[in-house]
């Protein structure tokens, strides 16, 4: 599973041209769910996300998590992150997880933020979505949970850490 993570001022979603989630401030995070990813893999995003330590603290120093800003996380699915772009010019998407599978697995990661108590907002699964954000910093971060050097999620991921 990969989490592009961003430190936002504020962040929406809209279909349709209807915005159906926004924040005032806090994190976007776009996700994609990877073919034989699980439940390990959510929980890792979603602990890595509640407790990414990029906020400034009272000395200017990036110390502080989402949680203690009372900043929020807006959630958006994006399987284009699992693309592979190896040959050729067009991405390949065979690498991304069945929609089913993606859906349940990105709605843990939610559940696992709000469970940290922070309030998440999720855009619309599978829609056609325009996000509008005003990155802050800019400071833009990358997680993957098949590139870790320890802990559970590496149990049957025999491509991780490449």
């Amino acid at each position: 599973m990969i989490a592009v993570v961003q430190r936002v001022s504020k962040a929406s979603v809209a279909v349709d041209g209807a915005v159906i989630a926004a924040i005032s401030g806090g994190l976007l995070a776009l996700v994609g769910v990877a073919a034989g990813d699980s439940s390990v893999d959510a929980d890792y995003i979603a602990g890595k996300i509640a407790r990414l330590r990029i906020f400034a603290d009272d000395q200017g120093l990036m110390n502080l998590p989402v949680k203690e800003t009372g900043g929020a996380v807006l959630i958006v699915s994006q399987f284009t992150l699992v693309a592979d772009t190896r040959r050729g010019n067009r991405p390949n998407f065979t690498g991304a997880a069945a929609p089913e599978v993606a859906e349940r697995l990105y709605l843990e990661v939610a559940d696992g933020i709000a469970r940290a108590g922070i309030d998440v907002q999720t855009g619309q699964f599978g829609g056609m979505m325009k996000v509008d954000l005003v990155n802050n910093g800019p400071v833009t971060i990358v997680l993957d949970s098949r590139k870790t050097d320890s802990g559970p999620w590496m149990l049957d991921k025999p491509d991780a850490g490449r």
